[in-house]
């Protein structure tokens, strides 16, 4: 068990060419638990005492709006952290958390992240690289929802959610989810998709979203 942990911690970017000694401390120092989707890890003015290491699965981080929306901020895959902002910052989050789909996660207390810290500096620099990452990508959509069209937002979000993938499909996604991203309504996002599909830029099944035209969604995506 203590093994498959510590391979795990390895796929987390800011545990990243530590020594085997380092990783034994951290899987010490770290609760490794399955979750189901729907889980809600914490809520926004949740007073943050942990940082979560998402090893399987995926997490949408979001804020409700005042009439009752859900915005998505950022959707971590496997190898991401989340949970860092409170412990650094305010102390409190103001976002929720909740399990996209059943997920394995490893929890390390506050204490034990910033012990870890001071004996190890280069953890503290790959955290701020990883918390830059992510406001940047937070602007970039913002930007996108100002400026950018349904049509152009959404074949830049297929682009990026496949970015690195030999295969170039899309699995696990409902059309709630990728409206929810998007910043818009599930209708709109269904009969965008639709539009795609009929243009042949992609096929669409059961959760199930395959690019065709790579090429194509790429030009649209900058328009």
């Amino acid at each position: 068990m203590s093994e498959t942990k510590i391979s795990y911690l390895s796929m987390i970017d800011i545990f990243q060419d530590l020594s085997p000694e380092a990783k034994s401390e951290i899987d010490q120092a770290t609760t490794m638990t399955t979750c189901d989707a729907g889980r809600i890890f914490y809520m926004p003015e949740d007073t943050g005492e942990v940082l979560f290491l998402l090893k399987k699965g995926r997490v949408q981080l979001y804020r409700m709006t005042m009439a009752g929306k859900k915005i998505v901020v950022a959707t971590l895959e496997a190898g991401a952290i989340f949970g860092e902002m409170a412990l650094i910052g305010t102390g409190m989050h103001n976002t929720y958390a909740e399990a996209a789909e059943d997920c394995l996660i490893c929890v390390m207390s506050s204490v034990d992240l910033e012990r870890l810290i001071l004996k190890r500096p280069q953890v503290a620099l790959r955290l701020i690289r990883s918390i830059g990452e992510r406001l940047s990508n937070t602007e970039q959509r913002l930007e996108e929802i100002a400026f950018k069209s349904i049509p152009s937002r959404l074949a830049a979000l297929l682009l990026r959610i496949t970015e690195g993938h030999e295969e170039k499909v899309i699995k696990g996604y409902t059309h709630q989810d990728l409206a929810e991203i998007l910043g818009t309504y599930r209708e709109t996002t269904t009969q965008t998709l639709n539009d795609f599909k009929t243009r042949g830029l992609i096929n669409i099944g059961r959760k199930r979203i395959e690019l065709l035209n790579i090429a194509d969604l790429q030009t649209m995506a900058q328009i």
